[in-house]
């Protein structure tokens, strides 16, 4: 019996570490074997990357605690981006960066409530308001790309001061420790895992739950938006249609999120895993680049890593609900004679 307890232990300490373990896996693989890899220009650049998938995680993270999903984050990061550009020969950086965040958290405000209050599933209401974002994206950069001339901002916020971290990485590594803090470190922020867990509980033990809800979408279209804008900013430039001819920002942020250990029925996740998630696909891809393939397989590896761990994450919930109510301390009780059998 104490053998099996270990066996649990150690599996128990696998899962909840997996995503470091994998990140691990794939870092070595990429420097042994992927030509060109292993320097500091090119592990600069998988985190340039990697920061708007970091940046967008951080929100939806959040949702996916809360049992809910955001589909629009792909849609909410290129109206961030193509309102930061398109804006700033007229009103500046400042003013234009402002706008098109607190244009993401209208789309995040309006998800929340239609979820919270109208109680229409999340995936249904994401699904429209990206499909309604996307088409006022097209309408408002009319199908093409805007680009700015002041490339003084996009020098200085990708230009690494700092080795492997530029100021648009320094901002997003920010972010995700202060939110990873909020939501492990303050009551309000634990809420949301009461949220997710059990929202009839939450309700009962005084939680406004609508509330959360709208938070949390407001905060995920927020973050979309201020991550897409940051790398539009670093480019000088912006497209309607981010990610349509490479791996999509939505599948990365999806992938990421659950090989993180974030639990598809709420109540379990963590930021700072999220993240590093991100950097391991953003790893994975550029390994794949440096032996020249190209996007398809980037998508075919994206879509077979999520494949894999969303049939690992349903077996882990099918195994959760075989074991609820069991109590192994019990069972060594009854094997060393402490019960009798009935």
């Amino acid at each position: 019996m104490l053998n099996i307890i270990r066996s649990k232990n150690i599996s128990k300490w696998i899962d909840n570490n997996r995503i470091y373990l994998i990140f691990i896996v794939v870092f070595l693989l990429a420097t042994a074997f992927a030509p060109n890899f292993f320097n500091l220009f090119n592990l600069t650049n998988i985190l340039r990357g990697a920061s708007l998938g970091m940046m967008v995680a951080i929100g939806f993270t959040i949702v996916m605690i809360c049992g809910h999903m955001d589909l629009s984050v792909a849609s909410t990061l290129n109206l961030g981006a193509i309102l930061v550009i398109g804006m700033q020969p007229r009103f500046g950086w400042t003013v234009s960066l402002i706008a098109a965040v607190l244009a993401g958290g209208i789309v995040g405000i309006i998800n929340g409530l239609l979820v919270a209050k109208a109680k229409i599933h999340s995936f249904i209401v994401t699904l429209g308001t990206m499909t309604i974002v996307q088409g006022i994206i097209y309408m408002y950069s009319h199908g093409s790309s805007i680009n700015v001339t002041d490339f003084a901002l996009a020098d200085w916020i990708d230009k690494a001061v700092i080795p492997l971290l530029p100021p648009r990485v320094l901002i997003t590594v920010i972010a995700v420790a202060l939110f990873e803090v909020f939501l492990t470190r303050t009551p309000y922020g634990k809420g949301f895992y009461m949220v997710g867990g059990n929202k009839e509980t939450a309700w009962l033990a005084g939680f406004n739950t609508d509330r959360y809800l709208i938070n949390a979408f407001t905060i995920s279209a927020l973050m979309a938006a201020l991550g897409g804008a940051l790398f539009s900013i670093s480019i000088s430039s912006a497209v309607p249609n981010m990610g349509e001819k490479g791996v999509s920002p939505l599948m990365i942020v999806l992938a990421a999120t659950i090989i993180g250990g974030t639990s598809m029925a709420g109540g379990k996740g963590s930021i700072v895993k999220s993240a590093v998630a991100v950097i391991a696909l953003g790893t994975l891809f550029n390994g794949l680049n440096c032996f020249g393939t190209g996007y398809e397989v980037q998508i075919f590896a994206s879509g077979l890593v999520l494949a894999i761990v969303v049939l690992y994450e349903a077996f882990a919930l099918y195994k959760q609900d075989r074991l609820r109510g069991q109590r192994p301390e019990l069972l060594k009780e009854l094997e060393d004679g402490r019960f009798k059998k009935i």
